[in-house]
This record gives C-alpha cells, sequence and structure tokens, in this order.
C-alpha cells in the first residue's frame, strides 16, 4: 500500500478529513484537479461571503444620515469589488496549502479514476502536469463535491454571457443593471442581495409556494417582506417555461396563477439546485450505489465497497461546508476504530443576505409532522436594546421546544449577524438541553443575543421584555 488514506476532493470535507487522518497518524493523500479548498473556499462559500461584504457595507451609505453621518459622494469600482473576493479566496487557498505541508499530506494534482484494487479501489490519478500515477490506500474516501443543476430544455444551459451558475456570478466582467434569479434558495437569495445591493433590479422566481422553502414558514414570510422593502421583486410561486437569449440580454417566460408572463433582463442567474459530481471516477463499474446523482452511504460514510466512503456533497444533503468537513471526521476517526459520537450532531444552515437568516433543527411545522406538541417562543429585536443602538431592528428569533421533554429541538432566526448567534442553540442542542438550561443561561447585556433568551423564556410564558 502506497498509502493508510486517499481523499478524492480537497474542499472543506475534503482536507479537513485528511489533515484529521494525519493527526491519527495515517500516511495520507489528497488528490485534487483544480485548486485546494474546492469550490467552497475559490467560487464558493468564501468569496461570494466578500462580496455581500462589500454590498452590504455599500448599502450601509444609505443610512449614513439615522447615524448622525454623511459623505459627499457615493460609488463603488465593480471590479476591485470582484478582485477583493478573489484575493481573500486566494489567501485562503494558500492557507490550505500550509496546513497540507504541516501535516505531511501528500497533494496530488490531477483527475482521479477508481479502479478495483486489492482491498480498497485503486486510484489513477491523470496528472495536471501530464501523464498518469496509480496509488493503492487501505481506503479512499470520495469528497467530491456537487456542481449547480441545469435545465437545458428550458433552455437554462449557463453559457457565462446571458445565463450564469454562481461561479460566473462571482467575477463577471461587469455588474448588471437588471438581473433574472431561477430559485430562491441560499445561493439565490444571496446572489439576488448582492446584486440588490449594487443598485440592480432584481427579480426572483421561485417554483415552490414560498422562498426560502427549507426555512420555518415564519421566517420565510419576513424575509420576503424584508427583501420587497429592499427593492427585490418575486414570482412566487412560479414555473420557468421557456429562457431565451439574445445580444442584449434574456427573455423569461413563466407561468404564475395560471397567468403567462416575460420577464426580461440583461443576464440571468441559475441556481435550481446542485447535483453530484459522480460521473467518470468508475464508480458504476465498482459496484457504487447512486441515487439521484449521490453516492448512497451508511451513517459512517461506508458505500458498500470494501474501504471506499463517500462524505459531503456527493453523499447527499444537507449541502454545506461545514456537514463535509463534520462527516469527514466522523468517517475517518471510524477508520481509525476510535468510535465516534458525534453521528447526530445537529447542522445549522445561514444565508448571508440582508437580513441575515440562520436555523438548525425542526421547524414548528417539522415538529408538528412528527406528532410532537411544539412549545414555540418568539422575540422582536425590535424592542431589543442593541438592536435598536445599532440601528438593526429588523427580524426576531423563534425557538422550538419539545412540549413533552423540554428539549431544544429547533431554533429560527432573521435579522442583523444572526448567522454568528445560531452556533449558541446549535450548542445547546448538541448538549441536548432543555428550556430549563437556556432559561437559566445568563447573556450579556447589551446585546442582540438577549433575544435568544427571551425568546426561550417566552416559550413557557416567562419573557420579560414584551
Amino acid at each position: 500500500m502506497d498509502f493508510d488514506l486517499i481523499v478524492i476532493g480537497s474542499g472543506p470535507g475534503g482536507y479537513v478529513t485528511a489533515i484529521r487522518a494525519a493527526q491519527l497518524g495515517l500516511k495520507t493523500a489528497i488528490v485534487e484537479r483544480e485548486l485546494l479548498g474546492g469550490i467552497c473556499l475559490n467560487w464558493g462559500c468564501i468569496p461570494t461571503k466578500a462580496l455581500l461584504k462589500s454590498g452590504e457595507v455599500y448599502e450601509q451609505l444609505d443610512h449614513l444620515g439615522d447615524y448622525g453621518l454623511q459623505v459627499e459622494k457615493r460609488g463603488f469600482d465593480f471590479d476591485k469589488v470582484v478582485q477583493r473576493s478573489r484575493k481573500v479566496s486566494a489567501q485562503l487557498n494558500a492557507g490550505v496549502a500550509f496546513l497540507m505541508k504541516k501535516h505531511k499530506i501528500e497533494v496530488i494534482e490531477g483527475t482521479a479514476r477508481l479502479e478495483k484494487g486489492q482491498g480498497a479501489p485503486k486510484v489513477v490519478v491523470a496528472l495536471k502536469a501530464g501523464g498518469s500515477r496509480t496509488v493503492q490506500a487501505k481506503n479512499v474516501i470520495l469528497a467530491t463535491g456537487a456542481r449547480a443543476r441545469t435545465i437545458p430544455a428550458a433552455g437554462l444551459e449557463p453559457d457565462g454571457e446571458r445565463v450564469w451558475t454562481y461561479r460566473e456570478a462571482l467575477a463577471p466582467k461587469a455588474a448588471p443593471k437588471s438581473l433574472i434569479v431561477i430559485g430562491s434558495g441560499a445561493i439565490g437569495i444571496e446572489f439576488a442581495s448582492f446584486y440588490r445591493a449594487l443598485g440592480a433590479d432584481v427579480t426572483v422566481i421561485e417554483a415552490l409556494p414560498r422562498i426560502l422553502p427549507i426555512e420555518d414558514e415564519e421566517v420565510s414570510k419576513a424575509a420576503h417582506k424584508a427583501f420587497e422593502k429592499r427593492g427585490l421583486k418575486f414570482r412566487v410561486p412560479a414555473n420557468v417555461k421557456k429562457l431565451t437569449k439574445s445580444a442584449s440580454g434574456v427573455s423569461v417566460e413563466i407561468e404564475a396563477g395560471g397567468k403567462a408572463e416575460t420577464l426580461q433582463a440583461e443576464v440571468a442567474i441559475v441556481a435550481v439546485g446542485i447535483v453530484g459530481n459522480v460521473e467518470d471516477l468508475g464508480l458504476e463499474a465498482l459496484g457504487v450505489k447512486i441515487e439521484r446523482t449521490h453516492v448512497v452511504t451508511d451513517a459512517h460514510g461506508a458505500t458498500g465497497v470494501p474501504g471506499l466512503y463517500a462524505i459531503g456533497d456527493v453523499a447527499g444533503p444537507p449541502w454545506l461546508a461545514h456537514k463535509a468537513s463534520h462527516e469527514g471526521v466522523h468517517c475517518v476517526e471510524h477508520i481509525a476504530g476510535l468510535k465516534p459520537t458525534n453521528l447526530n450532531s445537529p447542522i445549522p444552515g445561514c444565508t448571508y443576505s440582508t437580513p441575515q437568516i440562520a436555523s438548525v433543527g425542526l421547524t414548528e411545522a417539522q415538529a408538528k409532522d412528527q406528532g410532537l406538541d411544539p412549545k414555540v417562543g418568539r422575540f422582536p429585536f425590535r424592542v431589543n436594546g442593541k438592536a435598536i443602538a445599532s440601528g438593526e431592528t429588523e427580524g426576531f428569533v423563534k425557538t422550538v421546544f419539545d412540549g413533552k421533554t423540554g428539549a431544544l429541538i429547533g431554533a429560527h432566526m432573521i435579522g442583523a449577524e444572526v448567522t454568528e448567534m445560531i452556533q449558541g442553540f446549535t450548542l445547546a442542542m448538541t448538549l441536548e438541553a432543555t428550556e430549563a438550561e437556556l432559561q437559566a443561561t445568563v447573556f450579556p447585556h447589551p446585546t442582540m443575543s438577549e433575544a435568544m433568551h427571551e425568546a426561550s423564556l417566552d416559550a413557557y410564558g416567562l419573557v420579560l421584555h414584551i
């Protein structure tokens, strides 16, 4: 055996898995066909947050008068906005390279394919530098991620000019003055939020009855209202019938409420989900089970093929970087025989729009569907001292407790910096906290996190400040 472990893919799932394996004393290699850090670091999570920060700061200029401030001239340099985003990614890409060297993880640059080997499949790599290299390990972990889903039949095939995926939207030649976003999940809403902040006319199309459909219904409705207040337009529910490109832009034919409508814009962004990167890996020949473009695994990431595992986006939802890292660490600790206990840890989700949205656990509706008797608490930021002082009074915190046991089973937030606050509830759920522990916890004053305490109190009729 050349290695104890080979990881295919160096995104947040892959490179974190490789580091944990090295910490456990496993001789480890990682195969990457593009850039260390994968899509998340180079073309996803990280650069989008850099763009969103630029948009947020620019949008705040409209409200300087509320803070007693003023500026003489307002404007932006779109090229510099994009360049900053790319520099952030480049810095972190170099950081991953440093971590690989620090932990003595061999990086093999090229495209991997699996073939039957002695025990685990052997990995045949078509090297970037030319030629090929075949390596064998005791275990192989697939962390190949996913890519944007496209619908060619309706004309929703990206061309990099008029029809974009997230990748083109991150570094276009110029900022569009008008934009149609097809899909209102986190990716679609984040790009809609960014381009609207820079002044673009943005319309979001969603086929389901409400935007951000995986979020709690109250949060979804509040987000819709908040986004419309900022100038975003929505067509919900609406089905895209056809997209037509021209030299000047796109025309999108939709049907909503039985009525046909044609929308026009300079550019369309397709954000209708993702598909797993399972092609050209040799998985079918090995007998790996694949369902709806994702590798089927057991609770520890095992595929059913001896020595072959899969983690992260390629193994199915939720398609989140931190879920991939978590699964990877669990998987490699299981391989090492450590019997990890973090199998059912709650996975928070975040949308970095303005306002931000964050959630963990069950929604109120999901709790009821599961036959639970939820106790629900709410607290608005409009009566929170820090929120008022900061001029960030939009939104609320919602908590969901099991009425029988008192266990916190869900939390949902919309407002400023709630993506930084949700981890408090995630930790509480990991520790199996009940309302008693949350109500007994001292929250610092003045902070927006006090709304978390008040929402926990409110679920039991004990709220103090409303």
